[in-house]
């Protein structure tokens, strides 16, 4: 069983990793010719590609221009431990123990504009590129075209190492659109994380991404291998509702 996320906007490269092991990311070759994309855009290009503040776009342009390799524990960090958001809050990184990062380095993934797949111990250095940004470049006119079916291939080689043909989708529609769903050599199941509002269950944004989070840390704890296994998933108050679930999308309500 292979589970995939989103990354996040928010980063953490000040809060020293928990843990020493690292690994490469395996398709940092593309990484670099999307850098070289990126470096011929001007700090407003990027505010104005990105929908961001000037700050914020000259802070990116300088990210793109120092991206440089080797990757090593001085210029880059562990994926997981680096990103920060709502998914990561509900994750909890930074309290796993060696078994249990050892078990999500094997069952879990972190989709990526920029790094197309991560690794939870991939090593990456700070980056904003969301998956939808519609950037320019020799493939065509956004990181879809971009990427291709480059992600989906990685996907497949790891679902198949994972011992299991079942890919759980914790990733958000716009990431999750990277993966061609089509070509994946496994069945597809998408949790859906509903809380109560207003007399009737809704996907309330906030929640529901801590909610992917606690699934991937339940997951971890419990070393589950077995998509069935989730369906007991009890954090803070979610509970699996059978009636409200298809065999493709599992729904889990909450009514605190």
């Amino acid at each position: 069983m292979l589970a995939v996320i989103s990354p996040a906007k928010t980063l953490d490269y000040e809060t020293a990793p928990v843990i020493a092991k690292s690994t490469q990311p395996r398709l940092l070759d593309e990484s670099e010719l999307l850098i070289e994309e990126a470096r011929k855009l001007a700090p407003a290009d990027i505010s104005s590609l990105m929908k961001i503040s000037d700050k914020l776009g000259q802070l990116n342009a300088a990210r793109f221009e120092t991206w440089s390799r080797p990757f090593n524990k001085d210029n880059a960090k562990q994926a997981v431990l680096a990103f920060k958001g709502d998914v990561y809050t509900g994750l909890d990184a930074e309290t796993l123990g060696a078994d249990e990062f050892a078990f999500a380095q094997q069952h879990l993934r972190i989709l990526s504009g920029l790094y197309g797949l991560l690794r939870p111990l991939d090593l990456m250095q700070a980056y904003r590129l969301e998956m939808g940004t519609k950037m320019g470049n020799t493939r065509g006119k956004d990181l879809y075209a971009f990427w291709g079916s480059i992600i989906t291939g990685l996907v497949n080689k790891d679902l198949k190492a994972s011992g299991s043909d079942m890919l759980i989708n914790l990733a958000s529609n716009e990431y999750f659109k990277a993966v061609k769903a089509k070509d994946i050599k496994g069945e597809i199941i998408t949790p859906v994380f509903k809380d109560w509002k207003n007399g009737q269950y809704k996907i309330i944004s906030f929640y529901a991404k801590k909610a992917r989070g606690m699934m991937c840390r339940y997951m971890i704890d419990n070393q589950i291998t077995d998509p069935e296994g989730l369906k007991e998933f009890d954090t803070d108050g979610y509970q699996y509702n059978e009636a409200m679930s298809s065999d493709k999308e599992w729904v889990f309500v909450r009514k605190a």
